[in-house]
């Protein structure tokens, strides 16, 4: 039996037939992926609240605006990894429950090209290009 403690590459994952989408490889592929990007965000949190907790004082008012301004785009990146943060607990969910890779909305599958590139994907491209053309018409 080989040994299958060697780590699924984004090309092996590939190369796999359409019979074997979300097999037990694939799932595991994707959990780890999913689960290191959150540790990276919880690190960067972790840091961000640190650093935020540092108080300077400056003589010289254009230095406080200056870190002001980069504690504030600071915050809205990690506000945006808040967010993110919470799209990939829900991924993470969805493969214990099984419903990972597949479309929450028509059932297919969202294929591994698209999971690559966004982990986090919860509909097929064209069931997210709907969603889409509705927020535009109600926004």
């Amino acid at each position: 039996m080989p040994s299958s403690s060697k780590p699924l590459t984004e090309a092996a994952l590939l190369k796999m037939p359409a019979s074997a989408y979300m097999n037990a490889a694939q799932l595991a592929f994707f959990r780890e992926r999913l689960e290191a990007l959150r540790d990276e965000m919880l690190s960067n949190a972790a840091d961000t609240g640190e650093h935020l907790k540092e108080n300077e004082n400056f003589a010289d008012p254009n230095d406080r605006a200056t870190v002001e301004e980069e504690h504030m785009l600071e915050q809205r990146v990690r506000d945006r990894e808040r967010k993110l943060l919470k799209k990939i607990n829900s991924a993470l969910t969805r493969i214990e429950t099984g419903e990972y890779g597949w479309c929450l909305e028509t059932g297919d599958p969202i294929g591994l090209p698209r999971l690559l590139a966004r982990p986090t994907a919860e509909y097929s491209i064209e069931a997210q290009e709907r969603h889409e053309r509705k927020e535009k018409l109600h926004a």
